[in-house]
């Protein structure tokens, strides 16, 4: 049995949404999904709704940007299968996303 320490030290939440940039390579054969969660903020209750990938079992958020940049990417490659998805910023108001096509 683990110490509460030793616990901790390993522990990683299941229920947080990562990013479509944490992966190293999407299809985007993949299928988009609806998703929300709630968060309370200064005693208000909050309804967050996003679109997710599913990559082994994880949801994988996938921002408006990333969806308008692919949109723009298959207008001049159809044939696109695969994209990188890069992220810069730390903070909401300074977030930004490069799709990068990746060619097979």
């Amino acid at each position: 049995m683990a110490t509460l320490g030793e616990y901790a030290q390993d522990y990683e939440s299941t229920a947080k949404t990562k990013n479509i940039a944490d992966l190293p390579k999407v299809s985007i054969d993949l299928e988009l999904a609806d998703d929300e969660f709630e968060f309370e903020k200064n005693g208000e209750t909050k309804t967050v709704k996003q679109k997710v990938i599913i990559v082994d079992g994880e949801k994988h958020r996938v921002p408006v940007s990333v969806i308008q940049q692919i949109r723009v990417l298959k207008e001049d490659n159809p044939a696109l299968k695969f994209i990188k998805v890069k992220k810069s910023g730390t903070t909401i108001d300074d977030t930004r996303y490069q799709v990068i096509p990746v060619l097979e």
